[in-house]
């Protein structure tokens, strides 16, 4: 199973940005989505795959933190 993670663009370098997954910053590949800071992308082993819903990539980031939270 394949798991792509929502998060929020904060800066962009060529193509690499930085994308904040709720608080934690990762560098991801840009190079095959069309996106500017501030637009939300679902990220794969490093790369954006998807532009996505700033509404979209919300719902999706709730969803994981109550994942997590019934884990613990």
């Amino acid at each position: 199973m394949c798991l792509a993670v929502p998060g929020k663009v904060v800066s962009i370098d060529g193509e690499s940005a930085v994308v904040d997954y709720d608080g934690v910053k990762r560098k991801a590949n840009i190079a095959f989505v069309d996106v500017k800071k501030g637009d939300y992308v679902l990220v794969h082993a490093g790369f954006a795959i998807q532009k996505i819903d700033e509404t979209e990539a919300k719902k999706s980031i709730g969803l994981l933190k109550e994942m997590v939270d019934d884990e613990q």
